[in-house]
């Protein structure tokens, strides 16, 4: 009796360190990277303009992992943030120019649009039953699709300087990006941590057979995740397409992956009903930093990829490593 009794404690330590890291490893992971960054290239990395630069460079990828940990939360995931965030960018372009150099009127289509796609796709989900993987793959065709269409494969130029603020834009030394994750990251925190819907995503996630029994209206949440997610997205498309000072037919191309690569990295867990906001805020980071010191010292674009792909499976091992996938 007492050898099980120590071995369920050794067990129950076992996994609570495993829990441990998966959570806040990212923490670790990107003092580490700092560091490391830091010894190899002290004269360009650890400066505050580098900072400011990796604060910009990851402002993209942070807007659009916040809509992704939603739908993960749901245990979900969104393939079309990156076509969202592309016809967002064109759509914000184009109707600036059509409304008379309005750039209020062009970010309102834009929101629009995103919002309308994520509930295109939360549709699929939540009442046509298809599979998030299958239904957000098909999305993200059709975006791409209707971003060519809208583009005409060509870019969208002349545009007025104020659409450049809020990619290329200060508010005294601080760059607009960085001001933007910054305030968008902690009302995603209040939403998921300090309200009522923010406990029933995580419900959703965690068993949605008991959330169902308990009175949680799942379709309902599950439309509002992929609907947030949307709109995370356009909005990451309008400040790349602000950055980039054009509405480019590729925009955003591939940035899905580094979308979901920060929320794991970041701690949550890809079977729904674990996560937190400010580690999906710290992954977007360490995979910026990791561009970002790599880019200086120079390393081959494809080893760049290599390192980003052993990131992703260190943060999301410890998660699954309990897991029984098969009938052992």
């Amino acid at each position: 009796m007492l050898n099980m009794k120590a071995l369920q404690r050794e067990a129950s330590r076992s996994v609570s360190w495993k829990d441990f890291f998966r959570k806040y490893g990212v923490v670790f992971g990107l003092i580490g990277v700092m560091i490391f960054f830091s010894i190899a290239e002290p004269e360009y990395f650890p400066t505050f303009s580098n900072f400011m630069t990796i604060s910009k460079q990851a402002a993209v990828n942070i807007l659009l992992a916040l809509g992704e940990m939603c739908v993960i939360l749901t245990a979900g995931i969104d393939l079309s943030v990156s076509s969202v965030a592309g016809l967002a960018g064109a759509i914000f372009a184009g109707s600036t120019l059509a409304f008379n150099s309005n750039v209020w009127a062009g970010a309102f289509m834009a929101i629009l649009t995103g919002i309308a796609f994520g509930f295109f796709n939360g549709s699929l989900v939540a009442f046509g039953k298809l599979p998030p993987f299958i239904a957000t793959l098909a999305s993200m065709s059709i975006g791409r699709g209707l971003l060519l269409i809208y583009t005409n494969g060509q870019p969208i130029w002349g545009l007025p300087n104020a659409f450049y603020f809020l990619g290329q834009g200060n508010i005294g030394n601080i760059p607009v990006p960085f001001i933007v994750i910054i305030i968008s990251t902690v009302v995603m925190w209040f939403l998921l941590s300090r309200t009522s819907f923010g406990r029933s995503v995580y419900s959703v996630g965690g068993n949605i057979k008991a959330a169902f029994a308990s009175g949680i209206n799942v379709k309902g949440i599950l439309m509002s995740v992929y609907a947030i997610s949307g709109f995370f997205a356009a909005f990451g498309g309008m400040l790349l397409t602000s950055r980039l000072g054009s509405a480019q037919p590729n925009a955003a191309l591939g940035y899905e992956l580094d979308a979901i690569a920060a929320v794991v990295v970041g701690g949550t867990s890809l079977f729904g009903g674990e996560g937190w906001v400010i580690g999906t805020f710290l992954g977007g980071y360490l995979i910026a930093t990791l561009n970002n010191g790599m880019a200086i010292m120079n390393i081959s674009p494809y080893i760049q990829q290599l390192v980003k792909g052993f990131v992703i499976i260190l943060a999301v091992l410890p998660a699954t490593i309990n897991k029984k996938f098969w009938n052992e």
